[in-house]
C-alpha cells in the first residue's frame, strides 16, 4: 500500500471569512491557525503548505479574558541599544487591531519559511467591509 503524497497540482485552497466580533482573542487564533496550516483536511501533511486562506473581519470587537486589557504588552526591538519598544493592549486594540490577530496567529504557525508562507494567507481587516467578495469566500463558524 502506497502512502498519498499531495502535490502542488492537487491542492484546491477556499477561502473562509470570519467575524471576531465578541469571539476570544486566543481561541479564534487557534482555529484560524489551524485553516490556515490545513489541518482541517484529510490529506494534511506536516511539511507542506495545504492550507486555506482566511479573512477575519470587525479585528476591533475582538474579546480578552482576565486582566489581559490591562496587564497585556506587545514588545519589539528597533535592535538600536535600548530600542525596546512597548505597547500596551489597549492602545494597540485602539491603534491597530489587525496586528493583535496577526500576531497572535503568527505564534501558533511554524518558525519558519512554511509558517511564514501560512502567514501570507491571513487577511485582516478592522470593519465589517472587505476586498474579497469575489473569491466568495465560505463563512467559518468558530466556537467559543
Amino acid at each position: 500500500m502506497k502512502t498519498y503524497m499531495p502535490s502542488g497540482k492537487d491542492i484546491e485552497r477556499k477561502w473562509y471569512v470570519v467575524d471576531a466580533s465578541g469571539q476570544t482573542l486566543g481561541r479564534l487564533a487557534s482555529e484560524v491557525a489551524a485553516v490556515l496550516r490545513g489541518k482541517n483536511k484529510p490529506e494534511f501533511t506536516p511539511f507542506m503548505d495545504l492550507g486555506d486562506y482566511v479573512i477575519v473581519i470587525n479585528a476591533e470587537k475582538i474579546v480578552v479574558t482576565g486582566k489581559k486589557v490591562t496587564d497585556k504588552i506587545y514588545s519589539t526591538h528597533t535592535g538600536q541599544p535600548g530600542g525596546l519598544r512597548e505597547i500596551p493592549y489597549k492602545q494597540m486594540i485602539a491603534t491597530k487591531p489587525e496586528l493583535v490577530i496577526k500576531t497572535a496567529v503568527k505564534g501558533m504557525l511554524p518558525k519558519n519559511t512554511l509558517g511564514r508562507d501560512m502567514l501570507r494567507k491571513l487577511k485582516v481587516y478592522r470593519g465589517a467591509e472587505h476586498g474579497h467578495q469575489a473569491q466568495q469566500p465560505i463563512e467559518l463558524k468558530i466556537k467559543g
